[in-house]
């Protein structure tokens, strides 16, 4: 019985699967902590053959970014259209409003384009990556406004408020204000770790070190003619010892 043969993958598909093993990789390791092998093995393809689609590993981490921003993107496209039809959320009062909500679901779905996201930011020390960013960003400003059609204020809070639904989502928490649950408990955390490491200087710590002149300094350091240390003095090179005989230091 002959083998079933091999479905051949186009290039156009290979660099589809490539762009999303690298959001993957990208989102965890960011641009400079991901091999481009990792990817690579991802998608079961050899390096050099990444090379042949993507010139440089800046250049895969670009297109994954520009993936990250299609897909907030469509969310926005998405979430006004079902607004439109009717299809929102009932509490949902406005198009702005319903694409907060889905965005805001995507943040908590889909952990790879969260982290691409802060990945992207971080990376804009390169120049290319700075201005692919700003572009999207600006892109991104213009659909919100247009979807929309809120004024520059609204425009304005809807970026200032998913951007720290970004920061809220990568740290685990619903919410970043002072009065939340979460600040109170990990600032009595850091409390109750700090009360129980002992300080410098405390009689836990002055305890557990040994006194000068203490009987137990005392034990662990040899006595001269004692057996330990007339052993160590057998370790001196016999030149020194001639030139102490001698009477000749130095």
């Amino acid at each position: 019985m002959s083998a079933s043969p091999r479905t051949r993958v186009s290039a156009a598909e290979r660099r589809e699967e490539l762009i999303s093993a690298a959001v993957h990789e990208f989102a965890r390791r960011g641009l400079h902590g991901t091999p481009v092998q990792r990817i690579a093995q991802r998608v079961g393809v050899a390096q050099p053959y990444v090379f042949s689609l993507f010139p440089s590993k800046l250049d895969l981490f670009l297109a994954a970014l520009e993936r990250g921003f299609e897909h907030v993107a469509e969310t926005f496209e998405h979430a006004v259209a079902e607004y439109g039809a009717g299809r929102a959320p009932a509490d949902c009062a406005d198009a702005l409003q319903a694409m907060g909500g889905a965005y805001k679901e995507l943040l908590s779905c889909n952990r790879d384009y969260l982290m691409l996201q802060h990945q992207s930011y971080a990376a804009c020390d390169d120049e290319r990556v700075r201005s692919r960013v700003r572009h999207r960003y600006a892109e991104l400003v213009a659909l919100a406004q247009r979807l929309s059609g809120a004024d520059d204020e609204s425009i304005d809070d809807f970026f200032r408020h998913g951007m720290a639904l970004q920061v809220a989502a990568a740290l685990g928490v619903e919410d970043l204000s002072a009065a939340c649950q979460w600040v109170s408990d990990e600032l009595r955390t850091s409390s109750q770790q700090a009360a129980e490491e002992p300080r410098v200087g405390s009689s836990q710590q002055a305890a557990e070190e040994p006194r000068v002149g203490s009987s137990q300094q005392a034990a662990e350091e040899p006595r001269v003619g004692s057996p330990q240390a007339t052993d160590e003095s057998r370790t001196s090179s016999p030149r020194a010892t001639d030139k102490l005989r001698d009477g000749k230091v130095g």
